[in-house]
């Protein structure tokens, strides 16, 4: 038997769908480590192999720009259209490309989060084409209407060429999809003993509630107030941000072997921007979020009202956080709306689902 090749393609935007890729990605070599994974990403590589431990190969292609942006929180229209028209223009060759490779290393199955390119790849290549998201690009690039339009139904062709979609939580209907298999929160779980982080870090002495970890995604902000936290001397900070200044309450973290979620058992709250993965793996270990609003993006909202529903929280304008005192720091967190929970077994389903067709006698 030839071995089974799994094609997983990630949309070109940030580092949250790499790194939930990724964490299904890593489900898939824990449960059938015989399935080669083929990640086909312009995501950092080291980014991956924090998230992924064995062997996988990296191909770096972007079949998609997601926004353009400078930081996590602005967005470049004019460039994120110009980009989207040269790969519209260009996608022939594209698609013509990745059939190429997918044909000649016998790829099985292309799984995409979520490129709308991949589902014309896979058809072009003769394999099931499936993806798994919280939103489509359409939806984004719908509501900004104008020229915009025209991209969101193009995309919208595209998405509807795919076999299968693992809809996440937290999600838009993303109605261009036929078939729809609801799908739990993905994420992958801290790998360290608690005891020896909070040592090695010189956190034994500070109460959970008084530890906040702070994430702004792969793109951060640049224009965080650290000055600010001086005000909250009995609190510590936790970052990944490699320009942070040194505070004696900032607790900057500089090896990248180390990821967000490693720290968010130690946490009392995170302080984050709307994003499905930090606040998947957040609500996977019922960490509190306080999230900064975030205009002109559509699926803001719909995060938004998805930890309003489920998880305990607090929501900041923009304002609040880089021109305020940070009340919210003394301020009680606002418990969900809903008592149910969200179900957790993302990353299982989707790498099942995968194993299954790959290798049916696994």
């Amino acid at each position: 038997m030839p071995q089974p090749i799994l094609y997983i393609a990630i949309t070109n935007h940030g580092f949250g769908h790499a790194t939930r890729a990724a964490s299904v990605a890593a489900k898939i070599q824990e449960l059938c480590p015989d399935i080669l994974l083929i990640l086909v990403t312009t995501a950092p590589r080291s980014l991956l192999e924090a998230y992924i431990p064995g062997d996988f190969i990296h191909r770096p292609r972007g079949l998609d720009v997601g926004v353009v942006q400078s930081d996590s929180l602005t967005m470049d229209k004019a460039a994120t259209l110009e980009k989207l028209r040269d790969i519209k223009a260009n996608q022939r060759s594209l698609i013509a490309s990745e059939v190429n490779f997918i044909q000649q290393n016998r790829v099985g199955l292309v799984l995409a989060d979520i490129p709308p390119l991949a589902a014309p790849i896979a058809k072009a290549a003769g394999v099931p084409g499936w993806m798994m998201g919280n939103f489509g690009w359409d939806f984004i690039y719908r509501a900004w209407g104008g020229e915009f339009i025209e991209m969101a139904d193009w995309i919208g062709e595209c998405f509807g060429q795919c076999d299968r979609l693992f809809r996440l939580p937290f999600h838009e209907p993303m109605g261009a999809f036929s078939t729809i298999v609801e799908t739990g929160l993905t994420g992958v779980n801290p790998r360290f003993d608690l005891a020896e982080l909070k040592a090695k870090f010189d956190l034994t002495e500070t109460p959970k509630d008084n530890i906040a970890l702070m994430t702004f995604g792969g793109l951060g902000l640049d224009r965080i107030p650290y000055e600010t936290m001086q005000k909250f001397p009995d609190w510590v900070f936790i970052c990944f941000d490699l320009s942070a200044p040194e505070l004696p309450n900032l607790l900057r973290i500089d090896d990248r072997f180390y990821r967000p979620v490693d720290f968010m058992p130690l946490c009392g709250r995170l302080i984050s921007k709307p994003g499905y993965s930090t606040f998947s793996e957040a609500c996977r270990l019922d960490l509190p979020i306080v999230s900064l609003t975030r205009e002109g993006f559509a699926e803001a909202p719909v995060l938004l009202e998805g930890i309003q529903n489920y998880a305990h929280h607090q929501i900041l304008s923009p304002a609040d956080f880089f021109q305020g005192k940070w009340e919210f720091l003394q301020q009680p967190l606002i418990a969900p709306r809903l008592s149910a929970s969200l179900t957790k077994d993302g990353n299982d389903t989707i790498a099942q689902a995968a194993i299954d067709y790959l290798m049916p006698n696994h």
